[in-house]
Order: C-alpha cells, then sequence, then structure tokens
C-alpha cells in the first residue's frame, strides 16, 4: 500500500510514535487479527457514495483474506478530534480483526491526545448494541444519519495488549516473507 502520498509503519506505538503523532490523516491495516501497519498520509480519504454502494459491496465479495482497513483523519478545524472516515473489510474479515482495528484506533487516539473519536455509522448491520460495547454512545442525532462519539478527555483505556509490535511479514502458508 507504500505510495508516493502514505508511509508504512510497521511498528507506530513504539519506533515510530513522533511519525504517527505528526500525520493527520492515516489508514489502520489489521490482517488475521493482528495489526500489519498504519500507513499515514499526506492528504484525507476522500469517500463518495457511489464508491460505499456500489464499488464497497462489489469489492468486499471478490476480496478474499480476513483484513479490515480502516481510515481515520485530524480534521486542521478540531485538531483535538478524531473522524473514523471509513472501514473496508474484506469477505473473510473476522469480528475480531475488526475489534483489533477499532483498539489500534484507539491507541492512534491516546498517541494524538485526542479528546474523542467521532463517526457517521452507515451500515445497518453495525448495532448501537455493538457500539455500546465498545465505548460509542449516539451523538448529534439526524434523520438521516447515526453519529457517534467515543470520548476520552485525558482518559484512554487501558490497552488491549501490552506488545503492539505489528506481525512479521508472511505468505499464505506462514512462512516469513523479508520486509
Amino acid at each position: 500500500m507504500m505510495n508516493l502520498m502514505s508511509r508504512s509503519l510497521r511498528d507506530p506505538f513504539h519506533q515510530d510514535r513522533d511519525v504517527l503523532s505528526r500525520f493527520r490523516y492515516g489508514v489502520i491495516e489489521v490482517r488475521d487479527g493482528a495489526l500489519w501497519a498504519i500507513h499515514v498520509r499526506r492528504w484525507p480519504k476522500v469517500i463518495s457514495a457511489l464508491e460505499v454502494e456500489w464499488i464497497g459491496h462489489r469489492r468486499h465479495r471478490q476480496s478474499p483474506g480476513d483484513q479490515c482497513l480502516l481510515y481515520y483523519n485530524q480534521p486542521r478545524c478540531h485538531a483535538n478530534y478524531l473522524a473514523l472516515k471509513y472501514v473496508v473489510s474484506r469477505r473473510d474479515c473476522r469480528l475480531a480483526t475488526f475489534h483489533r482495528a477499532l483498539e489500534a484506533l484507539d491507541e492512534v487516539a491516546r498517541v494524538k491526545q485526542s479528546d474523542a473519536i467521532l463517526c457517521d455509522v452507515f451500515n445497518e448491520r453495525i448495532t448501537d448494541r455493538m457500539l455500546a460495547q465498545r465505548g460509542w454512545e449516539p451523538h448529534h442525532p439526524r434523520r438521516w444519519h447515526r453519529h457517534y462519539i467515543k470520548r476520552f478527555y485525558g482518559a484512554y483505556p487501558p490497552p488491549r495488549i501490552d506488545d503492539w509490535q505489528t506481525e512479521p511479514a508472511a505468505d499464505a502458508a506462514g512462512t516469513p516473507v523479508p520486509a
């Protein structure tokens, strides 16, 4: 996923912590339930309804694997907040992989000292109960939008695991691949 517009951080919560704190936009990549990398970006992800409805569903059905990509922004006009903009999952993505991506987002909020994370939940399969279990609460209700917020204000949840070191790259057989 590395290109001219992004930089991949393999150890974002330790060795690359200062780089993570400087970039406003990023993608959290989780594979097989483990943090793979955080790709910091120079520009935000632009999302259209066409991409979500047509391309997103098609890509989800056709892409095998247990992978979740979580796009977040730190808006310039509201630097104390993170916005969860977009989540892309592959066909075989497990709930544990999605939860790991959310835990990584909490750690990004900790590194950036964010007061809260906001999102607009579009997928009806993501229930209010599921969000409440992860610390999200309804925020600014609207007729066609489901806005949620996860508040921190300096009190971050304890890390779910002690070591956020990403897993080494491996092929489908589990053989390590050089970086």
